[in-house]
Parts: C-alpha cells; sequence; structure tokens
C-alpha cells in the first residue's frame, strides 16, 4: 500500500499536454480490453497471405502482397498457394508437407523470382498464415559472424552465477548482434510492474537503469502475445499500417486473428507510447520460463532500424538460452533453499515429537520455528490460546487475524506481503506483520500456525509518474504518458515477498503436524481405551473382592461376639483384645461394603425421576439425629427446591455430606449444619455448611480421592470413601461437586443437580446381579 509519494528533484519537464487529464477508469478497462490480436493490418516491411483447404485457396492477404512479391495478387478465390509464389520454388510443397504433419511453425527462406525470402508459416482456426520478408544481402554476409557470437556467449554465461550478471551479458551480446542504441532487461514482479535489471547503451538514449514501469505500460493482454510470440519488430513507430483485403477473413466473416503474426500491427497508443520515449524502432525478445512470461529484452533506437529475420531468429535463441539458464539458476537457489529448511524442519519435528505438546515445542524451538520460513515473528492458535514468539502483533489482534483467515476457507496456506491490502485492520500491525504465513491445523475451530514479516519502507524510483501511465486529453482520446523523468516513491505495509521455497516449507510442516496431531490424539485413543477396560477389570475385580469378603468379615465379628458371650470370666485384657477384634472385624466389613457399593456404582443404570430434595433431608435428618441424639445439632435447613436423579443415589450422596457435616463438627459448641438449595434454571446447586474443624484448601484436591484422609482415622472414624463415592454419583448425573473450607472455621460442599430430565450417562453392562448395600457411614475428610 503507498503511503506517501515523493516526485524526484528532477521532476518531468514535459509541459506540452496542459490539456491532459487523469485517465477515467472506464477508460482503462477499454485499453485493456483493445482487440489488439485484430487490428486488421500488418507492418509494411513484409507481406502477410492467408489460405484455405486443401488446395491452399488464397482467402485473404495483405494489401501489399502483389508489391512485395512482384507479382498479380487476385483476391476473388481463385489463386493457390502456387499461382502466389511461381512455379519455379519448392515453397509449395514444402508447406503443403508441413501442413499435413505436427510441427507449429515453419521458417524457411526461398527464391522467388531472384530474390530471398524469408517465409514463417502458422496455423489458425481461419486458415494457414504465410508471411512473407525480403532478405536483405548485407545481412546474409553478416549470419556468418552470428555463429562464434552465439558459441562465445554460451561459454562465458556458465561463469554467470547471478541473473544480474547473466542478465548484463545477454544484453550486451544483443546490443552486439542487432546495433541498437540501447538494450536492456525488463523483469516483471508479483504485480507485473516491470524493473529494468540489466542495461547497455551507446549513451544516444537515456538510461532506465533499476527505474520501474507500472503494469499499465504493458497490459495483461499484450502480456499474453508476448508469451505467446517470443519476437516482435517494429522497425519505425512511424508507420502506416497496410490493411488486410477483404477486411473479414472469408472462412469465418470474423477478423483475422494475427496474435502469432511477426508483422502483426500495434496499437496506436504502443507506438504513440514509443515516440514519446524518443524511440523511433523497437525489437522485444520475451524471457518465458515454464510457460509464463518471466521479463523481456528490450531494444530501443532513436532512428528507425530494420532488423532482419536471421538476426532476430539469433536473438531469439538467445531469449530462448538465456531462459534456460535463468530458470536453471533460480531452481538451483529455491532448491537450496529447499534442503536448507528442510533440514530445520526435521530438527523441529524431531523436537516436538519429544514434547509434551506441538505448542510448547514450538515456543521452546522459537529459533527454528522462524527460520523454517525465515519470518521475524510467529504464532500459534488453538482453541482461543495464542503462543507467539519473537515480533508477533498482539494476542487480540492474533485472534482476530485468525477468525478472519477461518472465513477464507483456506485447505492448506495462505500468504501475502501486503496484509492490510486484504484485511484493513492488518493496517495497525503493519510494523511486524505486513507479510503472514497462515497454515490451517484444524478444520473444525480457528487454529492456525501463523508466520509474520515486518513491513519494509522502501523508496521505488519510476520511469515516470506511474499515476499518469495513460491519459486523455479534452476530446477524450485515450494516451499514453508523455513523461519518462524519474519519479520517486514510498512504499508502506509491505514486506519482503514470500518465496516458493519458504511456502512450501510451511505447507511440509503443516503435514508434519497433522500427522502429529493425529498421532497424538491416536495414542490418546489407544491409551483411553486401554484405561477404560483396566477400569472395567478393576471395577470387576474390587466387586468380586468386597464381596467374598463381606462374610468373613461378618463371622469374625460374630463369632468374637460369641466367644466373649461363653466366656464371661475371661480377663480385663482379654475382654479389651476381644473388643478389638470385634471393632476391627465390624470396621472392615463396613470398608467392604463401601468398597462394593463403590464398585456397583459404575456398573448400575441410573433410574432418572424427579426427587423432592425437601423430604430427603428430612428423612436424613431424623436418621442422624437418631445417632446423635446424646448431643443436640442446630439445624438450618433453607427451601430445597426439587431435582432430576436418581432417588436412591442422591439421597446416599446427600446422606454422606450432611453426616460428613455432623461428624466433623462434634467439637463445636453447638454443632451447627446449614443447608441450602438455590434453582439456577437449567439446574440445582445445594451446599451443606458446618462449623466444624475444617481443613486446609491447599489439600482440597485429595478429599474426592478413595482412601485420601485430611484427619487422623483415630480422631475421626471412617473408611475414606464417602466422598469419592459422593463425587462418583454427581458426575454421573452431569452435575459438579466442589469444597471450601479453613481450618478450625468449618467447611461447606456444594453440588448442582439437574432441574429436569436429561440424558443419563450410560452405565456398562452388568458382569453380575448387582447386591444392595447400606448407606455408608464414613467420611473421607482426613489425609493418611
Amino acid at each position: 500500500m503507498v503511503t506517501s509519494q515523493h516526485p524526484d528533484d528532477h521532476p518531468a519537464k514535459d509541459t506540452a499536454a496542459t490539456d491532459v487529464q487523469p485517465v477515467p477508469q472506464d477508460l482503462l478497462d477499454q485499453c485493456a480490453r483493445e482487440p489488439i490480436r485484430i487490428p486488421g493490418g500488418i507492418q509494411p516491411h513484409g507481406a502477410l497471405a492467408v489460405f484455405h483447404g486443401p488446395d491452399m485457396t488464397l482467402i485473404q492477404a495483405s494489401a501489399n502482397l502483389g508489391a512485395v512479391l512482384d507479382r498479380p495478387i487476385s483476391f476473388d478465390g481463385t489463386q493457390t498457394l502456387g499461382d502466389v509464389v511461381g512455379p519455379h520454388t519448392a515453397l509449395e510443397g514444402d508447406v503443403l508437407r508441413w501442413a499435413g504433419g505436427r510441427e507449429t511453425t515453419f521458417l524457411e527462406q526461398y527464391q522467388i523470382d531472384g530474390r530471398t525470402f524469408h517465409v514463417t508459416g502458422h496455423r489458425a482456426r481461419q486458415g494457414l498464415i504465410l508471411e512473407f520478408e525480403e532478405l536483405d544481402e548485407s545481412e546474409r554476409a553478416r549470419s556468418a559472424s552470428f555463429y562464434p557470437l552465439l558459441r562465445d556467449f554460451l561459454e562465458t554465461s556458465d561463469g554467470l552465477k547471478t541473473v544480474a550478471d547473466l542478465s548484463a551479458g545477454v544484453a550486451a551480446e544483443v546490443r552486439t548482434l542487432t546495433g541498437f542504441n540501447r538494450v536492456l532487461i525488463y523483469r516483471f514482479d508479483e504485480d507485473w510492474n516491470g524493473t529494468v535489471i540489466a542495461e547497455t547503451g551507446d549513451g544516444t538514449l537515456p538510461s532506465y537503469l533499476d527505474l520501474r514501469f507500472p503494469a499499465s505500460d504493458i497490459p495483461a493482454q499484450a502480456r499474453e502475445l508476448y508469451r505467446l510470440n517470443r519476437l516482435r519488430l517494429i522497425p519505425t513507430a512511424s508507420y502506416t499500417p497496410v490493411p488486410l483485403v477483404p477486411p473479414l477473413c472469408p472462412a469465418d466473416g470474423a477478423p483475422l486473428d494475427l496474435g502469432v503474426a511477426a508483422l502483426r500491427s500495434v496499437s496506436p497508443v504502443h507506438l504513440e507510447y514509443m515516440r514519446n520515449m524518443g524511440t523511433a524502432a523497437s525489437l522485444s525478445i520475451s524471457i518465458v520460463i515454464d510457460d509464463r512470461l518471466w521479463g523481456l529484452i528490450s531494444c530501443h533506437h532513436a532512428q528507425t532500424r530494420y532488423v532482419g529475420p536471421q538476426i532476430r531468429a539469433a536473438c531469439d535463441f538467445l531469449g530462448r538460452i538465456v531462459a534456460q539458464q535463468i530458470a536453471a539458476r533460480e531452481r538451483a537457489a529455491e532448491i537450496d533453499e529447499r534442503l536448507r529448511l528442510k533440514s530445520i524442519e526435521t530438527e523441529l519435528v524431531a523436537h516436538l515429537a519429544r514434547a509434551p505438546g506441538f505448542q510448547a515445542g514450538l515456543v521452546e524451538c522459537a529459533s527454528q520455528w522462524l527460520a523454517l520460513t525465515n519470518s521475524a515473528g510467529a504464532a500459534v492458535v488453538t482453541d482461543g490460546i495464542v503462543l507467539s514468539t519473537g515480533k508477533a502483533p498482539p494476542i487480540d489482534s492474533i485472534l482476530a487475524l485468525s477468525d478472519w483467515v477461518r472465513t477464507r476457507n483456506i485447505e492448506q496456506i495462505y500468504s501475502t506481503n501486503c496484509l492490510s491490502a486484504e484485511w484493513p485492520p492488518g493496517k495497525d500491525i503493519a510494523q511486524v506483520a505486513s507479510g503472514v504465513i497462515a497454515i490451517p491445523i484444524s478444520r473444525l475451530h480457528a487454529s492456525f500456525i501463523f508466520w509474520f514479516r515486518p513491513e519494509v519502507v522502501e523508496t521505488v524510483r519510476w520511469g515516470g509518474d506511474p499515476r499518469a501511465a495513460k491519459a486523455t486529453d479534452t476530446s477524450g482520446r485515450l494516451h499514453p504518458r508523455l513523461s519518462f523523468e524519474s519519479w520517486k516513491q514510498e512504499v508502506r505495509d509491505r514486506a519482503q515477498p514470500w518465496r516458493q521455497a519458504e511456502l512450501l516449507s510451511a505447507i511440509d510442516f503443516r503435514g508434519a503436524i497433522v500427522n502429529f496431531v493425529l498421532q497424538r490424539a491416536e495414542e490418546r485413543a489407544q491409551l483411553t481405551e486401554e484405561l477404560q477396560r483396566s477400569n472395567k477389570e478393576l471395577e470387576a475385580f474390587s466387586y468380586s473382592i468386597s464381596h467374598d469378603l463381606r462374610a468373613p468379615f461378618r463371622h469374625i465379628a460374630g463369632y468374637a461376639e460369641l466367644l466373649g458371650e461363653e466366656e464371661p470370666n475371661l480377663k480385663t485384657l482379654s475382654r479389651h483384645y476381644l473388643d478389638g477384634i470385634i471393632a476391627a472385624a465390624l470396621s472392615a466389613g463396613q470398608l467392604v461394603d463401601d468398597l462394593l457399593h463403590f464398585s456397583q456404582l459404575g456398573r448400575t443404570s441410573l433410574r432418572m425421576t424427579r426427587i423432592d430434595m425437601a423430604k430427603v433431608m428430612s428423612e436424613i435428618r431424623r436418621s442422624l439425629d437418631l445417632d446423635e441424639r446424646q448431643r443436640a445439632v442446630t439445624w438450618d435447613i433453607g427451601p430445597l427446591p426439587p431435582a432430576w436423579g436418581d432417588t436412591t443415589l442422591v439421597r446416599q450422596a446427600l446422606f454422606n455430606l450432611v453426616e460428613n457435616a455432623v461428624k466433623y463438627s462434634r467439637e463445636a459448641t453447638p454443632p451447627r449444619i446449614r443447608i441450602r438449595g438455590q434453582d439456577r434454571g437449567a439446574d440445582v446447586l445445594y451446599t451443606v455448611e458446618d462449623n466444624g474443624v475444617g481443613f486446609d484448601m491447599n489439600y482440597a484436591g485429595k478429599l474426592f480421592q478413595v482412601f485420601q484422609r485430611l484427619h487422623r482415622q483415630e480422631d475421626f472414624e471412617g473408611t475414606g470413601i464417602g466422598l469419592a463415592l459422593t463425587k462418583r454419583i454427581i458426575d454421573r448425573h452431569g452435575g459438579t461437586l466442589e469444597a471450601k473450607g479453613a481450618v478450625g472455621q468449618g467447611a461447606t460442599f456444594s453440588f448442582t443437580l439437574p432441574k429436569r430430565q436429561s440424558t443419563p450417562q450410560a452405565a456398562p453392562p452388568l458382569a453380575a446381579p448387582p447386591l444392595a448395600a447400606p448407606p455408608l457411614a464414613g467420611g473421607n475428610r482426613g489425609l493418611a
């Protein structure tokens, strides 16, 4: 994006066009659509003929065909190719053989009535087109020196390692061949602006080296013709076009397509452009790489200058050789860069494979992450979390950019070196992120890896003000520029363009990251499956062990009691031992019952119904009042809205929490239990609060684990399973369970239950019929 423009210290001196006005967009569009392929005429330095049908009937020709060949020409459809060129030449037979073959072009020299003509032919949908140019004897003599020149260039060009050196070498070679005053190498950028990267001249014409010319100087349809027809000569910019006769091709009644004809007449606007430049003659040789127009070898002369077909053929050969050598050098540079970046990618991916997560691994290897695309900053966005390194935009901007990139439905990669031109908010972060590469790593979420490049403020020297590349006069007629004086422009909000190797590196890295994420997902899925299988096995084992141990412990307690009754005269110490056996057996039996109930909970389906929580609490209070009748408990029970769940399990969960509150507040004076319920719309929140011993919040994470206690068992009885069982019950209902407390200041337990029916969590099939278990009385607010 251009933010400011500054004319050179030597502004354009041309003041003749005081009536020239800025060009309306519709006229620019009209220029871009100018039918330059069908001009209806040719340049006068040769002649053109169109033949049709198996007998090669002449159906259309340039008006000067008879004058050039010095033969009578009839346009009534009665003449054939043999009539046009005469019987004393092999041209007719050669053309017929070529027309029946597969070669695309025809290039030969023939004697016609004692004169030598260079004949060029190509096929068109409207007929077979032949072009005739008479050869100059002096040029024929010079052609003998072409081979040594071309050979010497080919031998020396291998030592020209850079594109700049190679361009300078071919410019000098072409100027030697053609004798033009100035030869320059013109390279297109990604926006089709052209820059003169090499130049040689005799000083007759001004230097344009390093100047840039706007894309509008060579419109798209003109560039396409340069790609298809690699050589174009204009001996004089003041020629009068030779019309075609008849004006429309009889084959289809349409104008003749002269897109690949060497003699094609050019646009009047281009001829005026040449005259404004001070150029009377020009020769253009296209540099085409991978079927794309890379640049031009552009020759200019201050006077009229004709270059014959043989010299042009030598120049065309040079242009093709240079295109191959430029392509080879650019490919070699890209391959070297690809190998270097691939080495960095391999090192980075190896580190990520050892990291717990690829996001953290990227930050740990920030230098490799940035070097992967030669960037100054980078960021990774996953699930709304941003991790960045280097010179990156603020987090809010990265998240906004992530949301915008997601709307573009990028499959593999998005890249730009001028973000603000596509995303207006990008102007605010242009200093660090004018250039952006983004690769998506998720199809479901706005998850991306970004690389950033800062803006590079650049002063560009144009060959004239690009805003005045074309203009109109007072009559509305379109004119090319009038001035080519150097004009400076400061360009902002643009970063160094991304190279192809860097973009491919990002694409390859995306593949590695996606595979990495998929591999980790598979590993997690496999681990989850193994854990589920292990949990089922453990549940089955605990169920079996608990079931099998219940009877032995009850037998121990029962036989110990019977022994005491049979031996009433036992010593006091023996009686103490016997009481200990009974207590231990009862405790172990209670633990087994708790384990059995805990293991059953994961194997039993929920029976969901509406629960009257006030009624449930009333039953729990009566039960506890009977157990705690030796001491008074102050109850503060507020409204308890109904919930939805399995009545038996919810009663068990609430019983455990209230029983724990009573147990751990026994030392308080008086013990107070406060119970409340709150309807929150989608669910109901219940709280159980006591004024007992409380607990240290640093150990709150252990409260709901099996056999974890925060107090000594000698001080408070219990098996250490009660809260774990409560947590499991609440989880099965899709609710939450939390605990807050402070040492000596009591504790508060809060849990939620659904307010209305919802789909309960499915339980696995039963391995055996469930056994009823009594409510658990053991708490586990203790640390062993």
